[in-house]
């Protein structure tokens, strides 16, 4: 994704959060979650980038 960027954040509940925010502006991803810390923030971020580029895609049946 050209030009997508990570943001790092502290919520209302002073929790990091994190989302993935395309070129155009849309937010694409997020933590789902808050941390405790801004390296925990980071972490999570990390784990994105190391699993996501071979994650599978499952079609669930409606």
């Amino acid at each position: 994704m050209p030009n997508a960027r990570f943001e790092l954040f502290v919520d209302a509940a002073d929790e990091w959060r994190w989302r993935l925010v395309a070129s155009n502006g849309n937010i694409i991803a997020d933590s789902g979650e808050g941390y405790s810390s801004k390296q925990g923030a980071k972490r999570g971020i990390e784990s994105v980038k190391r699993v996501a580029a071979d994650a599978a895609v499952s079609e669930l049946e409606e």
